[in-house]
C-alpha cells in the first residue's frame, strides 16, 4: 500500500498542484519560497500532529483565492454558492493491491470492483454557501466600525484582511471524505463520497505522518548535549521490547547498580536524616526515612549519557565537531527513532499504520558537498532496513519525501525520483516529474533515447545547480566560462539604471553546451527559466564530396563570414527552423540580418517562435564597427580580437597563449589597415583558447567606473547579457 499522488489546492502557493510520490523516496526540489515545505505543513493540519485542532488561518489561503472571496463578499455572495472548490482541498491517492491488509480502508472503498485498487481521500477546509452568507454578515457588521473612522482610514479590503486574520476560523469547516475513483476515466468522481466520521475511523491508523525539521536543534556550542539527549528519545521508542537481550542488561545493571549506590546513599545522607529526627519528623518504631536510588531508565541516558568522539587516547565532547557531523548524527539517530516509532517497537498491543510517511527537510544543512553524496547514497539502504523491522512482524510501508537545495545530493540521486516544483505566476506554483521529461525526447530518429540518457547523465554530474537556477546560460566552450563572469561584472558595473539588479546578484547558472544546445531543448521547455544562449554563427560554404564509399554528399567547409552562404551550427538551424522556413533566402543571410527582437524566442507547441515575450534567446556574432572599419567575425575569438586588437597589442608580453605574434600589428605596406583579418588571426596565432582568456584577466585594468575598463565586451554578448539582467 502507498500513496501514489497528492493534489493540493488553494492553499498558499499550492494553488492546483499534483504531486506524485515514488514508492520509496521522492526528491522535491526547486527554488526557494516555491512551497516545498507547504506540502507537509497541509499535511500536518490535515493528517500529523496538528489535526487534533483547526490549525488553518488566512494566511494559508491561495491569494488568489483570498481576492476572489472577498468580491464575491463585496460584490455578489450568490457567485460563492455552488463553487467548484470552496477552500483548501488535499487529495490523498492510496493504492493498494491483493497482499495488503485491507482492515483499514475497507469502509472508504466506494467501488465493488476488484480491479479498482484505488482509495482517495479528499480533505477539505471549505466556506460552505451557508457559512459564505454568514460570513458577509459578520463583516459588514465589522465594517460599519470602521468605515467612518478619519483617524484611522482603512479601505474595505484592508478592513476585510484584518477581519479575516481574527475571524475566518469561524466560518470555515473541516471535512474528511471519501471519494469514489473511477478507473477507466484515472479521474475523481467527487459528486460520489462518503463522509468520514473522524471518531469512528482512525485515519492514523491508516496514514501516519513523521518529519525532520530543517530548523534542527543542532549546534555546536560548549556544554551543549543535543545528541546525547536524542538518545533517551530512541530508547523510550524502543524499550518495550522485553525480549531483547540488551534491553534486559540494561535494566539489570539498573537494578544492581540501584542497591550500591542505596549503601552509599545510608552513610552521605546520616547526618540530615539525623536532624530530621530531631524535629519530631520521624518517630521511633513508626516510620523510617531513608534515600535509596531509583534511577529511571530514560531520564538516566538524559542526563547521565554523553557522546563523544575518539581522537587518539583522549574523548572530546559533541560540541567540539563540526556542525555538518552533528547535523549528520542528528538526522540519522531521529530517523531511527521515527522508524521505531512507526515499527511500535516499544507497543506490544499497537500495529503500525497501514503507510507511514516521513519527510526531511534540507538535510544538506552544514554539510560538506562528500557529505551531501554519502548522505543521498546511502538513505533508501538506512530507509529500507528500518522498514523491514526485526521479522514480518514489524515491517512497515515506508514512504520518504526529501526536500532540499542541495545540488550535491541531486547529483547522487536517482533522477527518476525528482520532483521539480516549478513557479509558474506569483501565486501558483506546478510540480514536475523528471522521469516524464525521457517521454518528451523520444522520437522515431532516436529510439534509443540516447539524447535523454545524455541529458540525465550530463545535468547530474556537472550541472545540477541549474534546478535552483532563477536564470541560466548556456555557452559554447572554455573561453566563455573564463570570461562571462568578468563581463557579467563590467555591465553591472557600467550600468546606470540601479534599480535594475546585477547579473552576479541574480540566480544565473552557467552551462557549457558547446555547439549542440538544441540537445537542451526539452529540459529549457521543462524548467521554465528565462535562458541565454550564446553560440556562434559558424559561417561557412557547402561543397558536394564524394566519399570512400562512393557515394556523394555534402559537407559544409569552414570560411570566414563575409565568404559563407550558410551555417554549420545545428544549433540556430533548430532554434530559428520555423522562420528560417519563411525566409526564402540564404541561411547565412538570414542571421546576418536579424535584430535583437528577431533573436527573442517563445516555444509554442513544441516549436519555436520569436517573440519579444519569450524566455529565450540565441545570440551569435554581429557586424561590429570599429574607426570606420566593419567586421563580422565567425566566433568568440575573433570577435574579441577586433574589437580589441589594440589591448592585445598593448599587453604583447603578457599574452604567452599567443604565437606569430608579429601577425597582430602587421599592416599592409603604405597603409592603416591590418594585413590579417580578425579571424585570421584567431586561427593561427592563439595556441590555447583557455590560457587566452586567463590573460585577458590578467591584463585588465580597473578605472573609476569598472575593474576592467582596458578592453570591450563583443557586442553580441553585451546585447545577450544586458536582456539577461532585465526581469
Amino acid at each position: 500500500m502507498k500513496i501514489s499522488k497528492m493534489v493540493i489546492n488553494n492553499f498558499r502557493l499550492l494553488k492546483s498542484t499534483e504531486i506524485d510520490l515514488e514508492k520509496e523516496l521522492s526528491l522535491i526540489i526547486g527554488k526557494n519560497n516555491c512551497g516545498k515545505t507547504s506540502v507537509l505543513t497541509v499535511l500536518t493540519k490535515f493528517l500529523g500532529e496538528q489535526s487534533t485542532t483547526n490549525n488553518f488561518n488566512y494566511d494559508d489561503f491561495n491569494i488568489d483565492f483570498q481576492n476572489e472571496l472577498f468580491q464575491c463578499v463585496d460584490e455578489n455572495v450568490e457567485k460563492w454558492r455552488g463553487r467548484k472548490c470552496q477552500g483548501i482541498e488535499l487529495y490523498v491517492f492510496i493504492q493498494y493491491d491483493d497482499a495488503d491488509n485491507l482492515a483499514n480502508i475497507s469502509s472508504l472503498m466506494l467501488d465493488l470492483d476488484p480491479d479498482n485498487k484505488m482509495v482517495v481521500l479528499k480533505l477539505e477546509y471549505i466556506l460552505d454557501d451557508t457559512g459564505v452568507l454568514t460570513l458577509k454578515e459578520s463583516f459588514e457588521k465589522y465594517y460599519e466600525r470602521f468605515k467612518n473612522d478619519k483617524k484611522n482610514k482603512l479601505s474595505k479590503r484592508e478592513c476585510y484582511d484584518k477581519f479575516m486574520h481574527l475571524k475566518s476560523r469561524q466560518f470555515f469547516k473541516i471535512i474528511y471524505k471519501a471519494v469514489l475513483f473511477d478507473k477507466t476515466t484515472k479521474k475523481i468522481s467527487s459528486d460520489v463520497f462518503r463522509v468520514i466520521d473522524k471518531r469512528k475511523i482512525d485515519l492514523s491508523k491508516i496514514i501516519s505522518i513523521k518529519y525532520i525539521a530543517a530548523k534542527r536543534e543542532t549546534v555546536n556550542k560548549d556544554n551543549d548535549g543535543t545528541l546525547s539527549s536524542l538518545s533517551s528519545k530512541y530508547y523510550e521508542k524502543i524499550k518495550g521490547n522485553d525480549e531483547n537481550p540488551v534491553i534486559q542488561s540494561f535494566e539489570d545493571a539498573l537494578v544492581n547498580t540501584d542497591i550500591s549506590l542505596s549503601k552509599v546513599y545510608e552513610g552521605l545522607f546520616e547526618n540530615v536524616i539525623g536532624k530530621v529526627k530531631k524535629f519530631g519528623g520521624i518517630r521511633e518504631n513508626e516510620t523510617a526515612v531513608r534515600i535509596i536510588s531509583t534511577l529511571g531508565q530514560q531520564q538516566l541516558l538524559k542526563d547521565n549519557t554523553t557522546m563523544v568522539y575518539e581522537a587518539g587516547n583522549h574523548q572530546l565532547p559533541e560540541s567540539y565537531n563540526g556542525l555538518g557531523y552533528l547535523n549528520l548524527i542528528s538526522i540519522i539517530i531521529q530517523i531511527e527513532t521515527i522508524l521505531a516509532e512507526f515499527r511500535c517497537d516499544n507497543k506490544v498491543d499497537s500495529k503500525p499504520a497501514d503507510i507511514n510517511l516521513l519527510f526531511i527537510e534540507e538535510p544538506e544543512a552544514h554539510t560538506h558537498p562528500q557529505m551531501q553524496y554519502i548522505f543521498i547514497k546511502n538513505i533508501k539502504d538506512l530507509l529500507r532496513d528500518g522498514s523491514e523491522g526485526d521479522g514480518i512482524k514489524n515491517k512497515i510501508n515506508l514512504q520518504t519525501v526529501i526536500t532540499t537545495h542541495s545540488s550535491h545530493i541531486v547529483a547522487e540521486c536517482d533522477f527518476d525520483d525528482i520532483k521539480y516544483f516549478q513557479k509558474i505566476s506569483a501565486t501558483s506554483v506546478i510540480s514536475q516529474n523528471m522521469k516524464s521529461l525521457e517521454a518528451e525526447y523520444k522520437d522515431e530518429k532516436d529510439p534509443a533515447n540516447k539524447r535523454f540518457k545524455f541529458l540525465k547523465q550530463y545535468l547530474t554530474l556537472n550541472y545540477a545547480e541549474i534546478f535552483f537556477a532563477d536564470k541560466v546560460i548556456l555557452y559554447e566552450g572554455d573561453t566563455e566560462r573564463i570570461l562571462l563572469p568578468a563581463m557579467m561584472k563590467k555591465i553591472d558595473q557600467e550600468e546606470s539604471d540601479k534599480t535594475i539588479l546585477p547579473l552576479l546578484a541574480q540566480n544565473i547558472s552557467l552551462l557549457e553546451a558547446g555547439a549542440n544546445s538544441q540537445l537542451f531543448d526539452k529540459f529549457l521547455q521543462f524548467i521554465g527559466i528565462k535562458t541565454l544562449i550564446i553560440t556562434d554563427i559558424d559561417a561557412g560554404i557547402e561543397k558536394k564530396i564524394t566519399d570512400k564509399r562512393g557515394v556523394e554528399r555534402t559537407v559544409i567547409n569552414e570560411v570566414e563570414v563575409k565568404k559563407g552562404t550558410t551555417t554549420s551550427n545545428n544549433a540556430l538551424k533548430h532554434y530559428y527552423r520555423m522562420p528560417l522556413e519563411t525566409w526564402g533566402r540564404t541561411t547565412l543571410n538570414f542571421f546576418k540580418t536579424r535584430k535583437k527582437e528577431h533573436k527573442i524566442l517563445i516555444n509554442d507547441n513544441g516549436k519555436w517562435k520569436q517573440n519579444k515575450q519569450g524566455k529565450l534567446m540565441v545570440v551569435y556574432q554581429t557586424e561590429e564597427r570599429k574607426d570606420g572599419n566593419k567586421y563580422y567575425p565567425r566566433s568568440f575569438e575573433d570577435a574579441f580580437i577586433f574589437c580589441n586588437r589594440e589591448f592585445v597589442l598593448k599587453n604583447i608580453d603578457n599574452f604567452n597563449s599567443l604565437q606569430y605574434v608579429q601577425k597582430i600589428g602587421e599592416k599592409v605596406a603604405g597603409t592603416s589597415e591590418y594585413k590579417y583579418t580578425a579571424y585570421q588571426l584567431s586561427k593561427e596565432c592563439i595556441k590555447s583558447k583557455p590560457a587566452f582568456s586567463l590573460e585577458v584577466l590578467l591584463c585588465s585594468e580597473a578605472d573609476e567606473t569598472t575593474d576592467f575598463a582596458n578592453w570591450q565586451i563583443p557586442p553580441y554578448i553585451r546585447e545577450g547579457l544586458e536582456w539577461l539582467r532585465e526581469d
